[in-house]
C-alpha cells in the first residue's frame, strides 16, 4: 500500500505544495468520483460532466499553493467544482436543471439488512429524489451539501459565497419544502 494513501486531504496537499505530484493524484482519487456525482446536479450528459471534472483538478492543481493547509481541503475543492459547473450552465443556457439523488437523507439501520429493509430503502429513497425534484435548485444544493457532503454550515457559506445566515434559512426552508413535497406525494398514493 502506498504510504501516501493513509495521509489526510490535507496532508496531501501540503506535500503536493512541496512539488509532490503523487500526492495530488491521490486527492484526484479520492475526489474525482465525489466530484462527478456533484456534477449530475448541474449537468446530464456524462461527459460534460467529465470534461468538467477534470477541469476543477486542473484548477485545483494550478492553485494548490493558495489552499491552506489549516483548513479542511473538501469545502476548497468544492468551491472550486460549484464555480465551473455554475460557469458551464451559465455558457449553456440561462435555466440550469438540477438533478439529485439523496439517498444520504434516508438513515440506514446499522443492523444486518434483511430483504424487506432493503425494499423499504429503496421505495424511501424513490421517494426522497421525487420530492426533491420539486425542490428549487439552492435548496436541493444545499441539502446535498449538508447532508451528503457532511459540510458544515460555515463550510456551505464558503462554498456558495453566501452568509452562514442565508445557510441557515435556506436549510429551514428546504426541509420545509421538501416536507411540503412528501406530503403531496402522500396525498396522490392515497385510495
Amino acid at each position: 500500500m502506498d504510504p501516501l494513501a493513509s495521509l489526510t486531504d490535507e496532508e496531501l496537499a501540503a506535500r503536493t505544495q512541496a512539488g509532490n505530484h503523487e500526492a495530488f493524484g491521490i486527492l484526484v482519487e479520492r475526489y474525482e468520483k465525489k466530484l462527478s456525482y456533484y456534477g449530475k446536479r448541474f449537468l446530464r450528459v456524462e461527459e460534460d460532466i467529465q470534461d468538467i471534472v477534470q477541469e476543477i483538478f486542473i484548477s485545483a492543481y494550478r492553485n494548490i499553493q493558495s489552499f491552506d493547509t489549516k483548513q479542511r481541503f473538501s469545502p476548497w475543492i468544492y468551491r472550486i467544482a460549484h464555480n465551473s459547473f455554475v460557469n458551464e450552465l451559465r455558457r449553456k443556457s440561462r435555466r440550469p436543471f438540477f438533478a439529485i439523488d439523496f439517498d444520504s437523507l434516508v438513515a440506514h439501520p446499522h443492523a444486518a439488512e434483511t430483504s424487506e429493509q432493503h425494499t423499504h430503502e429503496r421505495e424511501m429513497k424513490e421517494m426522497v429524489e421525487k420530492g426533491l425534484e420539486a425542490l428549487p435548485p439552492n435548496y436541493r444544493e444545499i441539502l446535498l451539501l449538508y447532508y451528503q457532503e457532511e459540510l458544515s454550515y460555515k463550510e456551505i457559506a464558503d462554498v456558495l459565497q453566501v452568509p452562514m445566515g442565508t445557510v441557515g434559512v435556506r436549510m429551514r426552508r428546504a426541509k420545509e419544502a421538501l416536507t411540503k413535497a412528501y406530503q403531496k406525494m402522500n396525498q396522490r398514493y392515497e385510495f
